[in-house]
């Protein structure tokens, strides 16, 4: 309850404020040392991973290589490191030993999205959060169901979750990139406006909302890395 508290009392204390101010305030006064972004380097990534290392480019960028990415993606990571000079991306993967018992032929996406996803990133994510008292995300409200409710910051298990652009809508990001001329990813002029892993990941159909590429055809919306209610948030059925 208390780590609770403290994360509505940390989203009053900075309702309304930019994004770059509240990242500001966590990365250099809240929890210095201890707080971490987390990134897909997918179409949106940029936006965060820029103002983060404006503000420390040291600062830690977890990026989980699922050994499932498609190649644009990890040349898109690629580029933004340097382009923006992050000095502290951690590659975190799956545990071969792992994925030896459970995904031995590398087909268990097709078999079991859930499994396949808690073996690539929720394991994997669960160790590289050990060091953080707070990690960033860059979800936001508009994108899912599940995220409808999400507030600036979240308690979860034994550490606080920021999500600084939780309120920005598609004009809000498409402006960003523009202002700051900020690189594309490479898929997204091929109609990919959310980008997973390869397997998973189609482009958006006209008139779909952004995350529909994602698992299409099931009813499955999360890939496991995020708590909610206590839960692994996996589907909502």
């Amino acid at each position: 309850m208390e780590l609770q508290r403290r994360a509505q009392a940390l989203s009053l204390r900075f309702e309304g404020a930019d994004a770059s101010v509240v990242l500001k305030a966590a990365l250099t006064e809240l929890f210095v040392g201890r707080i971490g972004l987390v990134s897909s380097f997918g179409t949106e990534a940029a936006i965060l991973l820029h103002m983060v290392s404006r503000i420390d480019p040291y600062a830690p960028v977890v990026f989980l290589d699922t050994w499932k990415h498609f190649a644009e993606t990890l040349a898109y990571r690629d580029q933004l490191i340097e382009r923006f000079g992050l000095c502290n991306v951690q590659i975190v993967t799956p545990r071969p030993a792992q994925l030896e018992a459970d995904d031995p032929d590398g087909d268990l996406h097709a078999r079991n999205a859930d499994l396949c996803c808690h073996v690539r990133k929720t394991l994997p994510m669960l160790s590289a959060l050990r060091p953080f008292d707070c990690w960033i995300t860059g979800r936001k409200r508009h994108q899912a169901r599940t995220r409808a409710g999400m507030q600036l910051f979240e308690g979860e298990e034994r550490r606080l979750k920021l999500n600084p652009l939780i309120d920005w809508s598609a004009d809000d990001i498409a402006a960003y990139f523009r202002e700051n001329d900020l690189p594309e990813h490479p898929l997204k002029s091929a109609g990919y406006l959310s980008v997973g892993c390869l397997p998973c990941t189609r482009a958006v159909k006209p008139g779909e909302d952004a995350r529909a590429g994602r698992w299409a055809g099931t009813d499955k919306t999360e890939c496991g890395i995020h708590i909610v209610d206590g839960k692994i948030a996996r589907a909502v059925g």
